[in-house]
């Protein structure tokens, strides 16, 4: 594999961990509002860096609709997922977020024309016994957070099928500048009845939440344009690992070998899935 594909999909992966965090340490602010203060941040630092490239922000007319859906799709994806990191234990977040690969490949089958082998649905099976397992073995995992990290994961899944289909369309931080377009009006409606003012030790974690974020996405599209997905993607399943030591570390979460499992199983469908893909 390419180094500096590896180099570039381990920043990420770290850079989304400091992201995951940064939420979990802000628990008493909804997120609702951290998903505005991410989205003001990524807004300023990719127009920034947009302008000093003369892009135009708005990319071409006849890709706009697709633009707006991957950001209408990203940005609910992400405020159930800070939902669901503010609720469950780090690690089982995380691992219900993971499965968007599994429904990204599902919509591209569907609505891309994308073949897939048989072994394939064997492996989407055990991802998703997997998931099944983690909800009965997890604490504090109620149907509601549940199916909300299904749903996180589903619409995740949406947005990178349309990231698929603006690939050498658009200019990838063209791309993400339509998540905090459509996230800061979106968000500014909901914020008068649930503002709660960042104290102290809130604004870094804010600051890092956004910053983090953005240099996730910006390295994993380097990664993704350096070295085929397939290999990438792989190392997403890293965060994991991350997750199940903040949990333990950070959070003092002691994780049964019921949900360890869960989570292995997961792993285990998910990678294959991406191996048997590449493939086809």
């Amino acid at each position: 594999m390419n180094p500096k594909a590896i180099g570039y999909a381990l920043i990420s992966v770290v850079a989304f961990a400091i992201m995951n965090v940064s939420v979990k340490f802000l628990p008493h602010i909804s997120f609702i509002e951290l998903v505005w203060f991410r989205s003001v941040i990524s807004l300023m630092i990719t127009v920034t860096y947009l302008r000093s490239l003369k892009i135009s922000v708005w990319g071409r007319m006849e890709n706009r609709k697709l633009l707006y859906m991957r950001g209408v799709f990203g940005v609910t994806a992400l405020s159930l997922f800070f939902y669901t990191l503010q609720k469950m234990p780090l690690a089982t977040a995380i691992t219900l977020q993971y499965l968007s690969p599994i429904f990204t490949a599902i919509f591209a089958i569907l609505f891309l024309g994308e073949r897939v082998r048989r072994i394939q649905w064997l492996w989407f099976a055990v991802a998703f016994s997997g998931i099944l397992v983690v909800r009965g073995s997890a604490e504090g995992v109620t149907w509601g957070l549940f199916f909300a990290g299904l749903a996180s994961a589903a619409l995740a899944g949406a947005a990178y099928t349309v990231i698929s289909k603006l690939k050498n369309r658009e200019h990838p931080v063209v791309v993400v500048f339509y998540f905090p377009l459509v996230a800061i009006p979106v968000m500014s409606i909901f914020l008068p009845s649930i503002w709660q003012m960042p104290i102290g030790w809130d604004w870094l974690f804010i600051l890092l939440m956004g910053v983090s974020t953005q240099f996730g996405q910006v390295y994993l599209t380097k990664a993704y344009q350096a070295e085929e997905a397939s290999r990438v993607a792989i190392f997403k399943y890293l965060g994991i690992v991350f997750g199940l030591g903040f949990d333990l570390f950070l959070f003092q979460v002691h994780h049964t070998l019921g949900t360890l499992l869960g989570i292995a199983l997961v792993i285990v469908g998910v990678v294959l899935q991406i191996v048997q893909k590449k493939s086809v």
